[in-house]
C-alpha cells in the first residue's frame, strides 16, 4: 500500500518562486530550530507562570494527570498537522487544509481564528513579563504604565528581530531556550523532591488525590482543567507555519510538531507536579500572578527566585518573537490567496520576510496589551485571555483534525494503523476537544463568551467583504481528497 506521506501534488501558493527573491527564504532553518520555534511559541516557563495556580485550583492538584490526558489528543492532532503538511506545505496551514478539503469559507474562518488566537495567546504571555523583570530588580510595583513600558519595549525589540529574518529569529530562540529549559527543569525536579520528601514547612504534600480526575477531596473540575491544559500546550503547531522556510518543508515541520508536543508534555507535567505543592494552597493562590517565582523562592531562596524570573523573562521574550513571526506567516498565507489584502503578502527583497504583516502583528499585540493592563491588570490574566485562547485553539485544532480525516478518508480502512491514526484516534480527540469547548463555553464569564462570538462575527464580516470586493478565487476551490499517486508519474517526477 502506498504511504500517504509520499509524493503529493505541489502547491501553487504565494511563495512558489523563492529563486526570484520575492518569496520567503527557503531552507533557512533546520529540524532542531523549527522544533524550538514550536516550543518557544508555547513558552514553557511563561505559560506555567501564568497558569500554575489556576490549574492547581481548577484540578484540585491533579493538574499533572490532566496535562497527561491532554497530551494524547495534542499528539494525535499534531500527527494530523504532520500528514496534512505532507500534502500541502504552505504557511497558511489549517486555513488551506480546511478550505481545500472541507469548505473554503470554513477555511477562512479557521485561519481567522488562528490569527486572533495567536495574537491573544501572545498577549497572555507578554503581560506576565513585567512582574518578572521587576522581580529581577527587586521591585514589586503594580504600576500599569510601568508594565506597559516593559512589555511594549519587548514587542518592539522582537519585532525588529522578526523583520530581519527567520534565521536570526531561530538563532535567538535556541540560545534563550537552553537557559530557560535548564532553569525550569532543574527547579521542577527540586520541587518534586520537596513534595515527595514531605517535610518542607507549608508544602502541599503529595497524596492520592493528585492522580485522580476529581483531584484532592473531589474538588477538581475536569472540564476546567482540560481547558487550561489546552491553552498550556497551545503553540506547538507554530513549527508548521514556518514550513516554507524550513529544510525538507514537507517532512521536517511535521516531525517538529510531534517532537515539540512530546517534549512539552514532559516539561509541563514535571513543572506542574514539582512546583504546585512546594507552598500551601492559600499561599499559591495569593501569589497567583508570580506563582513560579514564589515557588522558586520557597525551594531555594531569593537567588533562585531571581533565576526563575530570568527564565520566565526569556520564555516570554521567545514567545513574543515567535508570536509575531507566526501571526505574520498566517496573514501572509491568507493574503497570498487574496482572502486578506494582498499587500500583506508582500515580502521584503532584502530580509525575505513579510514586513508589513509583521508590523501589523506587532501593533495588534501592543494594542491588546495596553487594553488588558489598563482595564484588567495582570492579576486577571487567566480570566481575560487564557480562557479565550484555550477556546480559540480548541476550535482550530478540531478543524485541523477534521480536515485530516476528510482529506485522507479513502485510507481510513486501508490498514489497522490507518484506522487508528486517521480514523479512531482523531475522531476521539475531536470529540474530547469539542466537549471541552461546549462544557466550558457555558461556564466561563460572559465577557469571554462575547469575545469568542466577536472573533467569529468579525471574521464573518471580513470574509463577506473580501468575498464581495476582492472576489478571490480561493472561495471557488473544489474540494480535494487524497488519491494514490501514479507510480509512473512519481518515478518520472523523481527522475
Amino acid at each position: 500500500m502506498t504511504d500517504p506521506d509520499g509524493p503529493i501534488t505541489a502547491f501553487a501558493g504565494p511563495a512558489q518562486a523563492p529563486e526570484s527573491g520575492t518569496g520567503l527564504k527557503p531552507e533557512a532553518i533546520g529540524l532542531v530550530q523549527d522544533t524550538v520555534i514550536g516550543m518557544a511559541t508555547s513558552a514553557p516557563a511563561g505559560t506555567v507562570a501564568a497558569t500554575l495556580a489556576a490549574l492547581a485550583a481548577a484540578s484540585a492538584y491533579s493538574g499533572g494527570l490532566v496535562l497527561l490526558i491532554t497530551a494524547v489528543p495534542m499528539l494525535v492532532i499534531a500527527n494530523a498537522y504532520r500528514r496534512l503538511n505532507v500534502w500541502n506545505a504552505n504557511a497558511g496551514a489549517s486555513f488551506e487544509w480546511v478550505g481545500r478539503s472541507i469548505n473554503p469559507y470554513l477555511g477562512f474562518l479557521t485561519g481567522w481564528t488562528m490569527v486572533i488566537g495567536y495574537v491573544i495567546t501572545t498577549v497572555a504571555e507578554v503581560v506576565v513579563l513585567a512582574p518578572s523583570v521587576l522581580a529581577i530588580w527587586g521591585s514589586n510595583s503594580t504600576n500599569s504604565w510601568q508594565a506597559i513600558g516593559v512589555d511594549v519595549g519587548l514587542v518592539v525589540f522582537m519585532l525588529i528581530i522578526a523583520v530581519v529574518g527567520i534565521r536570526v529569529t531561530a538563532g535567538v530562540q535556541v540560545g534563550m531556550a537552553l537557559v530557560e529549559y535548564a532553569v525550569l527543569i532543574g527547579l521542577s525536579i527540586a520541587g518534586v523532591v520537596v513534595v515527595l520528601a514531605g517535610h518542607h514547612t507549608g508544602a502541599m504534600h503529595f497524596s492520592s488525590g493528585w492522580v485522580k480526575l476529581s483531584g484532592v477531596g473531589g474538588q477538581g473540575s475536569l472540564a476546567a482543567g482540560l481547558l487550561i491544559s489546552v491553552y498550556i500546550y497551545s503553540g506547538w503547531d507554530a513549527s508548521v507555519y514556518v514550513n516554507e522556510e524550513t529544510r525538507g518543508r514537507r517532512v521536517n515541520p511535521g516531525r517538529a510538531v510531534m517532537l515539540a508536543t512530546g517534549v512539552l508534555a514532559v516539561i509541563y507535567i514535571l513543572a506542574q507536579v514539582g512546583l504546585q505543592g512546594v507552598v500551601s494552597p492559600k499561599a499559591l493562590q495569593a501569589h497567583a500572578s508570580t506563582a513560579m517565582i514564589y515557588a522558586a523562592q520557597a525551594i531555594g531562596g531569593g537567588v533562585w527566585a531571581k533565576v526563575m524570573a530570568l527564565a520566565i523573562a526569556l520564555s516570554v521574550t521567545g514567545a513574543t518573537g515567535t508570536g509575531i513571526v507566526i501571526v505574520a506567516r498566517l496573514v501572509y498565507g491568507m493574503s497570498g490567496r487574496g482572502v486578506l489584502p494582498r499587500s500583506l503578502a508582500d515580502v521584503s527583497p532584502r530580509f525575505r520576510t513579510p514586513v508589513l504583516a509583521s508590523v501589523i502583528a506587532g501593533v495588534a499585540i501592543i494594542a491588546a496589551i495596553a487594553v488588558d493592563l489598563l482595564y484588567a491588570g495582570s492579576d486577571n490574566i487567566f480570566s481575560d485571555v487564557v480562557g479565550v485562547s484555550g477556546l480559540l485553539f480548541s476550535i482550530f485544532y478540531v478543524m485541523t483534525g477534521l480536515a485530516m480525516m476528510v482529506y485522507y478518508r479513502s485510507r481510513i480502512f486501508a490498514s489497522v494503523i490507518d484506522f487508528f491514526t486517521i480514523g479512531l484516534l482523531p475522531a476521539a480527540s475531536i470529540i474530547l476537544l469539542g466537549w471541552v469547548f461546549a462544557k466550558t463555553i457555558t461556564q466561563v464569564p460572559p465577557g469571554e463568551v462575547y469575545t469568542i462570538y466577536s472573533v467569529i462575527g468579525t471574521g464573518i464580516v471580513v470574509m463577506i467583504l473580501m468575498r464581495v470586493l476582492g472576489r478571490p478565487a480561493f472561495f471557488h476551490v473544489q474540494r480535494e481528497k487524497y488519491t494514490e499517486p501514479d507510480s509512473r508519474a512519481v518515478g518520472s517526477a523523481q527522475t
